[in-house]
Protein backbone atom coordinates (compact mmCIF):
# COMPACT_ATOMS: atom_id res chain seq x y z
CA UNK A 1 0.00 0.00 0.00
CA UNK A 2 1.17 3.50 -0.77
CA UNK A 3 -0.71 3.73 0.96
CA UNK A 4 19.00 1.68 -6.49
CA UNK A 5 25.32 1.07 -6.31
CA UNK A 6 22.14 3.24 -7.92
CA UNK A 7 22.23 2.21 -11.55
CA UNK A 8 20.70 4.23 -14.39
CA UNK A 9 17.08 3.35 -14.99
CA UNK A 10 16.76 0.71 -17.68
CA UNK A 11 14.12 0.22 -20.29
CA UNK A 12 12.53 -3.22 -20.28
CA UNK A 13 14.73 -5.81 -22.00
CA UNK A 14 12.11 -8.49 -22.56
CA UNK A 15 9.77 -6.83 -25.03
CA UNK A 16 10.00 -9.42 -27.78
CA UNK A 17 6.54 -10.56 -28.79
CA UNK A 18 4.76 -7.97 -26.66
CA UNK A 19 1.85 -6.18 -28.20
CA UNK A 20 1.54 -2.39 -28.41
CA UNK A 21 1.09 -0.47 -25.21
CA UNK A 22 -2.45 0.63 -24.40
CA UNK A 23 -3.42 4.10 -25.62
CA UNK A 24 -2.38 7.12 -23.61
CA UNK A 25 -4.35 7.68 -20.44
CA UNK A 26 -7.56 9.59 -21.01
CA UNK A 27 -9.29 9.28 -17.68
CA UNK A 28 -9.81 7.16 -14.58
CA UNK A 29 -10.99 3.57 -14.86
CA UNK A 30 -12.74 1.55 -12.18
CA UNK A 31 -13.76 -2.02 -11.51
CA UNK A 32 -15.65 -3.49 -8.60
CA UNK A 33 -14.35 -6.80 -7.29
CA UNK A 34 -15.55 -9.09 -4.54
CA UNK A 35 -13.33 -7.18 -2.10
CA UNK A 36 -14.06 -3.57 -3.03
CA UNK A 37 -13.63 -0.83 -5.61
CA UNK A 38 -10.43 -0.78 -7.67
CA UNK A 39 -9.54 2.40 -9.56
CA UNK A 40 -6.79 3.27 -12.02
CA UNK A 41 -5.91 6.96 -12.00
CA UNK A 42 -3.79 8.28 -14.91
CA UNK A 43 -0.47 10.00 -14.21
CA UNK A 44 -0.62 13.46 -15.80
CA UNK A 45 3.15 13.55 -16.36
CA UNK A 46 3.56 10.04 -17.80
CA UNK A 47 0.93 9.02 -20.38
CA UNK A 48 1.44 5.27 -19.90
CA UNK A 49 1.48 5.39 -16.09
CA UNK A 50 -1.30 4.70 -13.61
CA UNK A 51 -1.89 4.64 -9.87
CA UNK A 52 -4.00 1.83 -8.43
CA UNK A 53 -6.40 2.73 -5.61
CA UNK A 54 -8.30 0.15 -3.61
CA UNK A 55 -11.33 1.60 -1.85
CA UNK A 56 -9.69 5.01 -2.13
CA UNK A 57 -6.32 4.00 -0.65
CA UNK A 58 -3.30 4.38 -2.99
CA UNK A 59 -1.87 0.88 -3.42
CA UNK A 60 0.71 1.04 -6.19
CA UNK A 61 1.87 2.83 -9.34
CA UNK A 62 2.76 1.30 -12.70
CA UNK A 63 4.53 2.92 -15.67
CA UNK A 64 4.01 0.65 -18.68
CA UNK A 65 6.60 2.61 -20.67
CA UNK A 66 9.23 2.17 -17.93
CA UNK A 67 8.52 -0.51 -15.30
CA UNK A 68 11.78 0.41 -13.54
CA UNK A 69 10.30 3.76 -12.48
CA UNK A 70 8.96 3.31 -8.95
CA UNK A 71 6.90 6.33 -8.02
CA UNK A 72 5.89 5.35 -4.49
CA UNK A 73 8.40 5.74 -1.64
CA UNK A 74 7.79 2.32 -0.12
CA UNK A 75 8.13 0.60 -3.49
CA UNK A 76 11.46 2.32 -4.18
CA UNK A 77 12.74 0.97 -0.86
CA UNK A 78 11.63 -2.51 -1.75
CA UNK A 79 13.23 -1.90 -5.15
CA UNK A 80 16.56 -1.34 -3.38
CA UNK A 81 16.19 -4.77 -1.80
CA UNK A 82 15.46 -6.34 -5.18
CA UNK A 83 18.58 -4.64 -6.57
CA UNK A 84 20.67 -5.99 -3.69
CA UNK A 85 19.26 -9.52 -3.80
CA UNK A 86 22.09 -10.77 -6.01
CA UNK A 87 24.60 -9.78 -8.65
CA UNK A 88 23.15 -6.88 -10.71
CA UNK A 89 21.09 -8.03 -13.65
CA UNK A 90 21.17 -11.71 -12.75
CA UNK A 91 17.84 -13.58 -12.44
CA UNK A 92 16.50 -14.42 -8.99
CA UNK A 93 13.55 -16.35 -7.60
CA UNK A 94 10.99 -14.16 -5.86
CA UNK A 95 7.82 -14.93 -3.95
CA UNK A 96 5.53 -11.91 -3.75
CA UNK A 97 2.84 -12.10 -1.07
CA UNK A 98 0.29 -9.56 -2.22
CA UNK A 99 0.02 -8.62 -5.87
CA UNK A 100 -1.98 -5.46 -6.53
CA UNK A 101 -0.87 -4.01 -9.85
CA UNK A 102 2.22 -6.28 -9.87
CA UNK A 103 4.56 -3.26 -9.73
CA UNK A 104 7.47 -4.99 -7.99
CA UNK A 105 7.14 -8.13 -10.10
CA UNK A 106 7.35 -5.91 -13.21
CA UNK A 107 10.38 -4.12 -11.76
CA UNK A 108 12.15 -7.41 -11.05
CA UNK A 109 11.38 -8.77 -14.53
CA UNK A 110 12.69 -5.59 -16.19
CA UNK A 111 15.87 -5.27 -14.13
CA UNK A 112 16.60 -8.99 -13.74
CA UNK A 113 15.49 -10.74 -16.94
CA UNK A 114 14.59 -14.44 -16.68
CA UNK A 115 13.76 -14.13 -12.99
CA UNK A 116 11.19 -16.68 -11.87
CA UNK A 117 8.44 -15.05 -9.85
CA UNK A 118 5.33 -16.26 -8.11
CA UNK A 119 2.70 -13.84 -6.83
CA UNK A 120 -0.02 -14.59 -4.28
CA UNK A 121 -3.11 -12.39 -4.68
CA UNK A 122 -6.41 -13.16 -3.00
CA UNK A 123 -8.44 -10.83 -5.24
CA UNK A 124 -8.48 -12.83 -8.48
CA UNK A 125 -10.92 -10.40 -10.13
CA UNK A 126 -8.43 -7.59 -9.50
CA UNK A 127 -5.64 -9.61 -11.07
CA UNK A 128 -7.72 -10.36 -14.15
CA UNK A 129 -8.62 -6.68 -14.54
CA UNK A 130 -5.02 -5.52 -14.09
CA UNK A 131 -3.81 -8.04 -16.68
CA UNK A 132 -6.23 -6.51 -19.20
CA UNK A 133 -5.71 -2.84 -18.35
CA UNK A 134 -1.97 -2.98 -17.55
CA UNK A 135 -0.70 -6.02 -19.50
CA UNK A 136 2.52 -7.81 -18.63
CA UNK A 137 5.30 -8.31 -21.17
CA UNK A 138 4.94 -11.74 -22.77
CA UNK A 139 8.48 -12.88 -21.91
CA UNK A 140 8.22 -12.23 -18.19
CA UNK A 141 8.10 -15.33 -15.98
CA UNK A 142 5.46 -14.07 -13.55
CA UNK A 143 2.88 -16.53 -12.28
CA UNK A 144 -0.01 -15.17 -10.23
CA UNK A 145 -1.74 -17.62 -7.92
CA UNK A 146 -5.15 -16.72 -6.56
CA UNK A 147 -5.27 -17.36 -2.85
CA UNK A 148 -4.55 -16.15 0.64
CA UNK A 149 -0.91 -15.10 1.12
CA UNK A 150 -0.40 -17.34 4.13
CA UNK A 151 -1.88 -20.37 2.40
CA UNK A 152 0.45 -19.84 -0.57
CA UNK A 153 3.42 -19.37 1.77
CA UNK A 154 2.58 -22.59 3.59
CA UNK A 155 2.81 -24.46 0.29
CA UNK A 156 6.04 -22.79 -0.86
CA UNK A 157 8.86 -25.36 -1.19
CA UNK A 158 11.66 -25.07 1.32
CA UNK A 159 14.56 -22.92 0.06
CA UNK A 160 12.68 -21.92 -3.09
CA UNK A 161 13.24 -18.14 -3.15
CA UNK A 162 16.12 -15.70 -2.87
CA UNK A 163 13.62 -13.03 -1.87
CA UNK A 164 10.20 -13.16 -0.22
CA UNK A 165 8.30 -9.86 -0.25
CA UNK A 166 5.23 -9.48 1.97
CA UNK A 167 3.04 -6.54 0.93
CA UNK A 168 -0.22 -7.91 2.27
CA UNK A 169 -3.12 -5.60 3.01
CA UNK A 170 -6.81 -6.11 3.58
CA UNK A 171 -8.20 -2.69 2.80
CA UNK A 172 -5.59 -0.38 4.30
CA UNK A 173 -4.52 -2.74 7.10
CA UNK A 174 -2.11 -5.65 7.41
CA UNK A 175 -4.17 -8.73 8.37
CA UNK A 176 -3.29 -10.29 11.70
CA UNK A 177 -2.63 -13.81 10.39
CA UNK A 178 0.09 -12.43 8.08
CA UNK A 179 1.92 -10.60 10.87
CA UNK A 180 2.86 -13.36 13.30
CA UNK A 181 5.95 -15.27 14.32
CA UNK A 182 4.45 -18.34 12.68
CA UNK A 183 4.12 -16.43 9.40
CA UNK A 184 7.73 -15.18 9.65
CA UNK A 185 8.89 -18.75 10.33
CA UNK A 186 7.17 -19.91 7.15
CA UNK A 187 8.91 -17.11 5.22
CA UNK A 188 12.28 -18.15 6.68
CA UNK A 189 11.63 -21.73 5.56
CA UNK A 190 10.91 -20.58 1.99
CA UNK A 191 14.22 -18.70 1.72
CA UNK A 192 17.21 -20.17 -0.06
CA UNK A 193 20.57 -19.88 1.73
CA UNK A 194 21.50 -16.21 1.88
CA UNK A 195 17.93 -15.18 1.01
CA UNK A 196 16.05 -12.23 2.49
CA UNK A 197 12.54 -11.52 3.72
CA UNK A 198 11.12 -8.02 3.15
CA UNK A 199 7.89 -6.69 4.66
CA UNK A 200 5.85 -3.55 4.06
CA UNK A 201 3.73 -2.37 6.98
CA UNK A 202 2.08 0.87 8.05
CA UNK A 203 1.83 2.51 11.46
CA UNK A 204 1.88 5.83 13.25
CA UNK A 205 1.73 7.58 16.61
CA UNK A 206 3.17 5.25 19.29
CA UNK A 207 4.19 2.66 16.63
CA UNK A 208 2.85 -0.22 18.71
CA UNK A 209 2.29 -2.42 15.65
CA UNK A 210 5.72 -1.67 14.17
CA UNK A 211 7.46 -2.34 17.49
CA UNK A 212 5.72 -5.68 17.79
CA UNK A 213 6.64 -6.57 14.20
CA UNK A 214 10.32 -5.84 14.85
CA UNK A 215 10.19 -8.00 17.98
CA UNK A 216 8.51 -10.73 15.95
CA UNK A 217 11.14 -10.77 13.21
CA UNK A 218 13.98 -10.66 15.77
CA UNK A 219 12.51 -13.82 17.28
CA UNK A 220 13.05 -15.64 13.96
CA UNK A 221 15.98 -13.95 12.22
CA UNK A 222 19.39 -12.88 13.61
CA UNK A 223 19.59 -10.01 11.12
CA UNK A 224 16.81 -7.41 10.91
CA UNK A 225 16.74 -3.82 9.63
CA UNK A 226 14.02 -1.18 9.36
CA UNK A 227 13.68 1.62 6.78
CA UNK A 228 11.27 4.52 7.29
CA UNK A 229 10.82 8.27 7.12
CA UNK A 230 12.25 9.85 10.31
CA UNK A 231 8.89 11.55 10.90
CA UNK A 232 7.17 8.16 10.90
CA UNK A 233 9.79 6.77 13.30
CA UNK A 234 9.12 9.70 15.65
CA UNK A 235 5.39 9.03 15.51
CA UNK A 236 4.75 12.40 13.87
CA UNK A 237 2.86 10.97 10.93
CA UNK A 238 1.29 7.74 9.71
CA UNK A 239 3.24 5.98 6.98
CA UNK A 240 5.03 2.96 5.58
CA UNK A 241 7.86 1.09 7.27
CA UNK A 242 9.95 -1.51 5.44
CA UNK A 243 11.42 -4.39 7.43
CA UNK A 244 14.09 -6.72 6.02
CA UNK A 245 15.31 -9.88 7.71
CA UNK A 246 17.85 -12.61 6.97
CA UNK A 247 19.99 -15.34 8.50
CA UNK A 248 23.13 -13.80 6.98
CA UNK A 249 24.51 -10.24 7.28
CA UNK A 250 22.49 -7.57 5.52
CA UNK A 251 24.16 -5.00 3.20
CA UNK A 252 23.50 -2.19 5.67
CA UNK A 253 26.09 0.28 4.32
CA UNK A 254 24.78 0.05 0.76
CA UNK A 255 21.17 0.06 1.88
CA UNK A 256 21.84 3.18 3.96
CA UNK A 257 23.53 4.89 1.01
CA UNK A 258 20.65 4.19 -1.32
CA UNK A 259 18.09 5.29 1.25
CA UNK A 260 20.00 8.55 1.77
CA UNK A 261 20.05 9.36 -1.95
CA UNK A 262 16.33 8.74 -2.44
CA UNK A 263 14.03 11.68 -3.13
CA UNK A 264 12.09 10.88 0.06
CA UNK A 265 13.67 11.17 3.49
CA UNK A 266 14.52 7.84 5.03
CA UNK A 267 16.53 6.29 7.82
CA UNK A 268 17.87 2.77 8.29
CA UNK A 269 17.77 1.28 11.80
CA UNK A 270 19.88 -1.80 12.55
CA UNK A 271 21.91 -3.43 15.27
CA UNK A 272 21.70 -2.11 18.82
CA UNK A 273 19.39 0.76 17.88
CA UNK A 274 16.90 -1.62 16.31
CA UNK A 275 17.22 -4.10 19.17
CA UNK A 276 15.99 -1.34 21.47
CA UNK A 277 13.17 -0.30 19.13
CA UNK A 278 10.53 -2.82 20.35
CA UNK A 279 10.70 -1.23 23.83
CA UNK A 280 9.08 -4.28 25.40
CA UNK A 281 6.50 -4.85 22.67
CA UNK A 282 5.41 -8.51 22.54
CA UNK A 283 6.14 -10.99 19.79
CA UNK A 284 2.95 -11.43 17.72
CA UNK A 285 1.64 -14.98 17.59
CA UNK A 286 -1.32 -16.61 15.92
CA UNK A 287 -3.07 -16.50 19.28
CA UNK A 288 -2.34 -12.84 20.07
CA UNK A 289 -1.80 -10.91 16.83
CA UNK A 290 -3.87 -7.90 15.81
CA UNK A 291 -4.24 -6.11 12.50
CA UNK A 292 -2.20 -2.99 11.81
CA UNK A 293 -4.00 0.21 12.83
CA UNK A 294 -6.55 1.98 10.71
CA UNK A 295 -4.99 4.97 8.91
CA UNK A 296 -6.16 8.38 10.15
CA UNK A 297 -9.13 9.76 8.24
CA UNK A 298 -7.04 12.37 6.42
CA UNK A 299 -4.21 10.02 5.34
CA UNK A 300 -5.23 9.78 1.69
CA UNK A 301 -6.90 13.17 1.29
Amino acid sequence: MGREQRAPRRRPTTTSGAGPLPPAATGPRSHRTEFGLAELIPDRDHPQAWSLLLDGAPQSHVDLADPTRLAFEYQRRLGHLIDLAGEPGKPIRVLHLGGGALTLARYTAATRPRSRQQVAELDTALTEWIRVELPLESGWQIKVRGGDARAVLERAPEGSAELVIADVFSGARVPAHCATVEFATLAARALAPGGRYAVNITDGSALAFARSQVATLLAVFPEVALIADPAVLRGKRFGNLILVAAHTPLPIAELTRRTATDASLGRVEHGRELAAFPAGAPVATDASAARSPEPPADTFS
